[in-house]
């Protein structure tokens, strides 16, 4: 009996998956015209343990309205799904709002996951805005320590930003789901 190699994502990813080469079903603007909440624009760098951009990274966001809801019942004007390829830098971008609080959930948040060429299995996180009052008493962000830090998005001028570090120091806090 012979050993066959695993099966991993990639490296096509973008193709039919995104709007990055033409029209997809799921894009990277979420929000249209009308979505009620505090538009956000949410950009960051995918990169690896040396530092080097992942330009072919896949990212899923999924996240409820400005409400805290999902479908049905949710925002019409916001689509509670989005997916954004990496372009050469690594770089990715979503037009969004920024997400209410789930009740039961802990503090507003987005659940991200990451699809890229050498990986077995998608890798989830979460996006947190810096300065929310519930992030203090989010049992995640508690749990995360000092690498909660990692899974905050801060103001960047008119965006927010959340880089994504692979592997090595500074690695982003993962979630074994």
């Amino acid at each position: 009996m012979r050993e066959t190699p695993s099966q991993t994502a990639g490296p096509y990813l973008h193709i039919g998956m995104t709007d990055a080469a033409g029209p997809a079903l799921i894009g990277s603007r979420m929000r249209r015209d009308g979505a009620r909440g505090e538009a956000v624009t949410l950009v960051g760098r995918v990169i690896d343990g040396d530092g080097a951009p992942v330009t072919d990274a896949l990212i899923e966001l999924w996240q409820p309205d400005a409400e805290g809801r999902f479908p049905p019942g949710s925002d019409p004007s916001l689509s509670n799904l989005g997916r954004a390829a990496c372009d050469d830098e690594g770089c990715y971008m979503f037009e969004t709002v920024r997400p209410g609080a789930v009740p039961g959930a802990g503090a507003p948040h987005g659940a991200m996951m990451i699809y890229a060429r050498g990986m077995n299995r998608a890798l989830h996180l979460r996006c947190y805005f810096e300065g929310d009052p519930a992030n203090a008493g989010d049992p995640l962000l508690r749990a995360a320590g000092a690498r909660a830090r990692t899974l905050i998005a801060r103001r960047d001028g008119a965006v927010w930003r959340l880089d994504i570090r692979l592997q090595g120091a500074n690695e982003t806090a993962f979630l074994d789901v």
